[in-house]
């Protein structure tokens, strides 16, 4: 599930303008970020575009690349980079030519980020550094050891034209008309292709290599609209993904290779959200369910903790957190109340009219136009659905074996407070089939970690835990 800091200080949308004495800037320019102990190297690279000043940043223990900067400003000796997408700006003096002195903002917090300027030979090693992708020891290299087949099939509930496109892995046939157990990996949040690719990992591909060769076929899929899968992806909420589901277990019961009988579903985050969904509806096709990290709150909640818990970790002090929570919390009770969206748009603008202060409003923007893009955020229909929807519904009527597991370091689901309401709605259902299992030291990703930032994603070798592979296995062996 992607990190979602609802705070009215990150959801700028800076414009870029004319920028002055340009030639000093020009560049690439490093630094080196401290972010509760774990050093990340930045780099800037400033270039010249027309008449304005145009750059992107790295991060390259995190294997990101060419992250865009919205808005670049260099006047009489400062600079300000504005990053939309991170929500992040920068801001610095130039105190020599090749020196910034500054301070780069996150989520409502500071850290000092002094920049060096990179000579050519220097910035060319960087460049060959950058270039280099990161170590992911765990990601499978071929001869595989079992058969991989390219499939493809349609969702036609859904509204538009949508064609999945995704990888089957099965084990080697050992005797003719051999039938397989299998498992469909679905995504959190966001467009994700069929790996699950996030940071240079690839965890849907090691959970796919790791129970295919111990007899478990696997079905990955390209989200609809993303990469090689057809059909739109924007303003699809959880109930239309779960559809996609639906269709691929229908794909897999017409196999001849794949055994009915014993189709499970494993979900990631929101992927977690969907499984019950589905099996609530298809109770005879799902054999059982493993939920990753899965929600057991309502999605308001979890926003609401996820948004304290991660600020916390970052250094975030406790009356801006104190902030966040109280307008995201007043938002969200309007969001629950109000079905008709343009009444609800109207609400919305209508508190953010009285609660913004004149201080978080952007220079460049009127307060006109910095409410409409909060109110355009806020009523985006996938939000609205994540928000309003409690996973209860769904849970309180799945019977079938259930494994939900969660790592105690895990800052965007709560552990504790998603199994133990996972548990409960279960045993509404009187589902006597569950297993419960808190992970120590994991975090979202099922990595080993030392924080549970999302900051340490990228930095972390380590794609999924291999105790958690070798756990999962033996529970679906047991189910089968």
């Amino acid at each position: 599930m992607k990190t979602l800091f609802l705070s009215f200080i990150i959801l700028f949308l800076f414009i870029p303008v004319m920028a002055q004495n340009q030639a000093t800037i020009i560049g690439d320019w490093k630094g080196e970020l401290v972010v509760s102990g774990t050093k990340l190297p930045l780099i800037f690279h400033i270039q010249e575009s027309g008449e304005e000043l145009s750059a992107t940043m790295d991060s390259p223990a995190q294997g990101a690349k060419d992250i865009p900067v919205t808005q670049v400003v260099f006047s009489e000796g400062k600079i300000t980079l504005n990053l939309v997408t991170l929500g992040a700006s920068y801001k610095g003096k130039l105190i020599s030519d090749n020196q910034i002195d500054g301070t780069f903002k996150q989520a409502g917090q500071s850290f000092p980020l002094f920049l060096n300027k990179v000579e050519e030979e220097k910035s060319n090693s960087d460049k060959q550094e950058k270039n280099e992708a990161p170590k992911r020891p765990q990601e499978p290299k071929a001869p595989f050891g079992y058969n991989i087949e390219e499939v493809k099939f349609e969702n036609k509930q859904a509204t538009d034209e949508t064609t999945l496109a995704g990888t089957l892995t099965l084990p080697k046939t050992e005797k003719e008309g051999q039938k397989f157990p299998v498992v469909i990996l679905i995504s959190g949040s966001g467009a994700q292709d069929r790996n699950q690719e996030i940071l240079g990992h690839k965890p849907f591909l090691v959970i796919a290599d790791y129970l295919t060769k111990n007899g478990i076929a696997v079905l990955r899929y390209d989200d609809r609209g993303t990469a090689q899968s057809t059909g739109k992806f924007q303003n699809a909420t959880s109930q239309d993904f779960a559809t996609d589901v639906e269709v691929g277990i229908d794909f897999l019961k017409a196999r001849k290779d794949i055994d009915s009988k014993n189709i499970g579903l494993i979900g990631h985050s929101e992927g977690g959200i969907i499984a019950p969904i589905v099996a609530a509806k298809k109770k005879n096709d799902v054999a059982f369910i493993i939920l990753l990290a899965g929600v057991g709150v309502e999605g308001s909640k979890l926003l609401l903790k996820q948004q304290q818990t991660i600020g916390k970790a970052s250094g975030i002090n406790k009356k801006n957190l104190k902030k966040i929570k109280k307008s995201n919390k007043a938002i969200f009770e309007i969001i629950k109340s109000e079905a008709d969206t343009q009444i609800l748009k109207q609400k919305i603008s209508n508190y953010l009219e009285d609660n913004i202060s004149a201080t978080e409003i952007p220079s460049n923007m009127s307060k006109e136009e910095f409410i409409n893009l909060q109110v355009n955020r806020l009523t985006d229909e996938w939000l609205l659905y994540f928000l309003r929807y409690n996973p209860k519904e769904n849970l309180s009527k799945t019977t079938c074996p259930i494994l939900a597991i969660n790592g105690e370091k895990d800052l965007q689901v709560d552990v504790k407070i998603n199994l133990n309401a996972i548990e409960k709605s279960l045993k509404k259902a009187g589902n006597k089939k569950i297993t419960i299992k808190p992970f120590p030291n994991l975090n979202h990703l099922f990595q080993t970690a030392e924080t549970g930032l999302p900051s340490e994603y990228g930095i972390i070798e380590e794609t999924f835990s291999p105790l958690v592979l070798e756990f999962v296995k033996n529970w679906i062996k047991e189910q089968i």
